[in-house]
C-alpha cells in the first residue's frame, strides 16, 4: 500500500506525494521503493499510485530500470534521425544540448517530477525563451517515448500548468514586406552603397520570391535566359557540426521552376560579367555551369547569415523601414496581387505547399486595398 503524505516546497507551495515499494531488486535482494512527487490534489497521488501498483503486480514496474533522461532522450534520437532531414534534426538536437539535458540529462527518468519540470518550464519563460512552448513539447517527447518503451511510467510534463505572459505583445509578420514606393527606395539606397553582390541578391529575392537559402544555392546552369525562368532545384542549409551542405527543396512543391523579369535576368547577365572578371583576378574560372551565382570570395557558399549582414548594413545607413530578408518573399507575394496575379499563381511561384499560407498574405493586401476604398471614393467623388 502506498504511503501519501502532503508536503510544502521552499517557496511555499504545497503538493501530494506518494511513496510506494516496486518490487526486489536482484542484485542486492533489497525492497525498492519509489517517491513520486509533484501531485496539486491528493486525488491525483492516488491514482498515480494505483496505477503503479497494478504494473507492479503485472509485469513489475518498468521504473526499475534506471534509465537516465539522456540515455531514453538518446534511444529515442536515433530512431527521430531516420524520420527526418539532416537539417531539421540537427535544429532538434541544438534544442536538447543548450536548453533540455543540462537541466534533466543527468537525472534517472523516474525521478523527474511534475515540480521539476515546472519550474524549468517557468525558467524558460522567465528568461525569454519565445520558443519555450517547442522546448516543452520536445521534452513531452522523450517521456512518451520512455513510457512506449516501458523504460518509465508517466509523463510529467502532462501535469504542468503552460505560463502565458498576457502583457507581451503577439508577434506578427504581417507587416514584414515593401510597398512599391518602400521596395524603389531600398534599390535606390542600395545602388548608392555600391554593394552591387547584394544590389543583384536583393534583386533576384524580391523579383522571383525564391527563399533565401534557394537563391544561396543557385548555379548558372539553373537560369535559363532564353525561357526567362530560373529552376528551383536545391537549397544551402546547415547540417550536423554547423557544416554548410546542399539539400533538397523544403518541401516537394518547392521544387519548381519560377519565372523571372527581362531587366531582372539583364542585372544577372551583367552580374555574371563582372563576377567572372573579378574572380579570375582572384585566380579562380567560374566558366563553369555549376558555378555559383553567389559565391564569397574564396569560390565558395556565403554563410546563411551574410544576407541579413548586407540587409541590416544598408537598413541602418539609410535610416529605412525594417524587415527581414524573408520578408522579400513576402514583399513579391504582396505586389503580386497588387500586380493582378492570381492566388494559384503566386502559390505555384513561391512554391507553397500549403494553400493558406498564400491565402494569408492575400488577405492582408486585400485589407490593405479596403482601408483605401473610402479616401479613393471620396477623392473620385470631390464633393
Amino acid at each position: 500500500m502506498a504511503s501519501i503524505t502532503r508536503y510544502e516546497t521552499k517557496s511555499g507551495s504545497k503538493f501530494w506525494k506518494f511513496q510506494a515499494y516496486t518490487g526486489v531488486d536482484p542484485v542486492t535482494g533489497k525492497r525498492r521503493k519509489t517517491t513520486k512527487r509533484g501531485f496539486r490534489t491528493r486525488r491525483e497521488a492516488q491514482l498515480s499510485a494505483a496505477r503503479l501498483e497494478v504494473k507492479t503486480n503485472k509485469k513489475g514496474y518498468a521504473g526499475n530500470s534506471r534509465y537516465s533522461f539522456r540515455e531514453v532522450y538518446e534511444l529515442w534520437f536515433e530512431q527521430y534521425k531516420n524520420t527526418v532531414r539532416e537539417p531539421t534534426w540537427v535544429k532538434t538536437k541544438d534544442t536538447f544540448r543548450l536548453h533540455i539535458l543540462p537541466t534533466f540529462g543527468e537525472k534517472q527518468i523516474n525521478d523527474i517530477s511534475p515540480v521539476e519540470c515546472q519550474n524549468l518550464v517557468n525558467n524558460w519563460f522567465e528568461v525569454g525563451y519565445v520558443k519555450y512552448k517547442a522546448f516543452l513539447n520536445q521534452t513531452s517527447r522523450i517521456f512518451d517515448y520512455g513510457k512506449r518503451m516501458m523504460l518509465c511510467d508517466d509523463n510529467p510534463m502532462e501535469r504542468i500548468i503552460r505560463p502565458v505572459n498576457h502583457d507581451r505583445p503577439k508577434r506578427t509578420m504581417s507587416d514584414n514586406f515593401y510597398d512599391l514606393d518602400e521596395l524603389k527606395h531600398f534599390f535606390e539606397c542600395l545602388y548608392d552603397d555600391d554593394q552591387p553582390l547584394a544590389y543583384v541578391f536583393f534583386r533576384v529575392l524580391a523579383f522571383s520570391g525564391i527563399r533565401k537559402g534557394e537563391a544561396l544555392a543557385l548555379t548558372w546552369s539553373d537560369i535559363e535566359f532564353d525561357k526567362k525562368s530560373i529552376s528551383i532545384n536545391k537549397t544551402l542549409t546547415r547540417g550536423d557540426k554547423a557544416r554548410l551542405m546542399i539539400d533538397d527543396t523544403k518541401t516537394y512543391t518547392s521544387r519548381r521552376t519560377v519565372s523571372i523579369d527581362q531587366k531582372t535576368l539583364t542585372i544577372l547577365k551583367k552580374w555574371q560579367f563582372e563576377q567572372r572578371h573579378d574572380m579570375f583576378m582572384l585566380g579562380f574560372n567560374t566558366a563553369q555551369p555549376d558555378q555559383l551565382v553567389f559565391a564569397n570570395d574564396s569560390n565558395e557558399w556565403f554563410q546563411p547569415s551574410k544576407p541579413r549582414v548586407w540587409l541590416e548594413h544598408v537598413i541602418s545607413k539609410y535610416d529605412l523601414k525594417h524587415i527581414t530578408v524573408h520578408g522579400f518573399r513576402r514583399t513579391f507575394a504582396c505586389l503580386s496581387f497588387e500586380a493582378g496575379l492570381s492566388i494559384k499563381e503566386v502559390q505555384t511561384q513561391m512554391g507553397h505547399k500549403n494553400f493558406q499560407i498564400t491565402m494569408d498574405i492575400y488577405t492582408t493586401v486585400t485589407k490593405k486595398k479596403r482601408s483605401q476604398l473610402g479616401g479613393k471614393y471620396a477623392k473620385y467623388v470631390n464633393f
